[in-house]
């Protein structure tokens, strides 16, 4: 794919969606419980319109989940509930048992007949992935919910093996990850696999005919687009800091992998790359260049490597702006979605979420009610569920589909600004897809004895961004 192309995925969505379903654990296994509980509820929530419905009479199509945190566990449910698909759950896998057995219990209360995991096929460990996909059959399905850092070699041995992927967003984190994934794709259309990436909004019907309206011009030429995701943190910065007694440094900074930008790329990659994927596709082009501030207002003992404010100015080939904002600070105003501006109105590409939509455009520049040209329709199905839809119906029916390059192109978008805020330096597409920041390079060899990739400082915390200190994001 061209670069400067933000294409769409190969198999079209139909339908579009309603409010987000994916929350991860957090640090405790009682907090844990709670947050897994949570996604996976999310993820029932009652569609307005009733899903497709496919054949009966395939042969049942196994499903292993890699990674069960309250993610995973919102993923498998959105899998599940494809209405007469044969689908069924049957291997699960993740570093930490706790985790595996919080979402089966879930699961298998609410999926009997699709649901058959006994102990046995509950794996645990660096090589669990590998032990639950080898449990699958060609054709299979395994889903990927674990922290970005892993996706690659979990994906490389899912095509080995000749099983189709689901991978949650973002599959990449720098230049090199971001080529693993490109080439990994190649081998999966090689073996003719279905590639699916958690970049939901790209299947929200609503969302498209917005994309339509804009290409015929309703909005005049494109001027720039804005972005924001400000709200109270997702998980407290001010623990320990280090990790607890009976619990490895490595161990640690997977179970809160939020924090640590080798595991996850932190919360810009993991939170932003939506709103990023969104406006690129609006504009049908990749950004060329990224430079951006950002800071830490909040002074806590954390074990944390994120800002907690993040401010972007993306541009595009041909010169149009994109701004993002990003502030995870209690008792501020919140603000959540992504707007642009032509030259005859504004539009509103998501409002207050990333689901329902509500797209809408208007005459003139002023967001008024009154001066509506155009809004989704409502109410809007979840687009979680009809991603899946989509997958199913290309596995079942052979149909070309595959989203790794499209998704590994969003997720670089989305680390140019992560670095150049981080940096402090204007950041180029071009020189970071062709550099050497690799900040996952050794993760396939890991153990439960491997040295943590970040290391606890001899003050107890851990290295943070200083922006003009170093030459990467937080080491030379």
């Amino acid at each position: 794919m061209p670069r400067d192309e933000a294409t769409q995925p190969s198999s079209q969505p139909t339908t579009s969606g309603r409010s987000s379903r994916r929350r991860f654990l957090d640090t405790t296994a009682a907090a844990g419980a709670a947050l897994a509980g949570a996604g996976v509820a999310a993820a029932q929530e009652k569609q307005a319109e009733v899903p497709k419905v496919f054949p009966g009479g395939s042969d049942a199509i196994r499903i292993a989940l890699i990674g069960c945190g309250g993610r995973g566990g919102g993923a498998a449910v959105d899998a599940l509930s494809v209405q007469g698909a044969p689908l069924k759950l049957v291997a699960m896998a993740d570093v930490f048992k706790e985790r595996a057995d919080i979402v089966r219990r879930s699961i298998g209360e609410q999926f009997e007949g699709k649901f058959d995991v006994p102990d046995e096929r509950v794996f645990v460990g660096f090589d669990a992935y590998k032990e639950a996909i080898d449990y699958l059959k060609p054709g299979d399905i395994a889903i990927f919910a674990t922290p970005v850092a892993f996706r690659a070699a979990h994906f490389a041995y899912a095509i080995e093996k000749g099983v189709h992927t689901f991978m949650e967003k973002p599959v990449s984190l720098d230049g090199p990850s971001t080529q693993r994934i490109i080439e990994l794709a190649k081998k999966a259309d090689e073996k003719n696999l279905k590639v699916g990436v958690g970049l939901m909004c790209r299947h929200c019907e609503r969302r498209r005919e917005l994309h339509e309206r804009l290409r015929a011009g309703e909005a005049g030429e494109l001027m720039d687009f804005r972005g924001y995701r400000m709200h109270t943190p997702a998980q407290s910065p001010n623990l320990f800091p280090g990790p607890p007694e009976g619990i490895s440094e490595l161990l640690w900074q997977i179970r809160r992998f939020h924090g640590f930008i080798w595991a996850s790329g932190g919360i810009f990659s993991d939170y932003y790359v939506h709103h990023i994927d969104e406006v690129c596709w609006m504009k049908g082009a990749w950004p060329v260049t990224a430079e951006a501030t950002g800071g830490r207002h909040e002074k806590l003992k954390m074990d944390d490597q994120n800002f907690d404010n993040y401010a972007v100015e993306y541009t595009f080939p041909d010169g149009t702006k994109f701004f993002y904002s990003g502030r995870h600070i209690k008792n501020c105003d919140q603000k959540f979605g992504v707007f642009g501006r032509g030259t005859k109105g504004a539009f509103t590409i998501s409002a207050s979420g990333h689901s329902p939509a509500r797209c809408a455009i208007y005459k003139g520049q002023a967001e008024d009610k009154d001066k509506l040209l155009w809004t989704a329709e409502q109410p809007e199905p979840n687009p979680y569920r009809v991603e899946w839809e989509h997958l199913v119906d290309a596995i079942i029916n052979d149909k070309p589909y595959n989203e790794a390059v499209r998704g590994a192109e969003a997720s670089l978008a989305t680390a140019m600004g992560r670095i150049a805020a981080h940096t402090g330096k204007v950041v180029t597409w071009d020189e970071l897809i062709k550099g050497d920041y690799d900040l996952t390079k050794d993760v396939a060899g890991f153990t439960a004895n491997s040295p943590a990739p970040v290391r606890l400082l001899p003050d107890f915390t851990y290295p943070v961004p200083s922006p003009g200190r170093f030459k990467y994001e937080y080491h030379d």
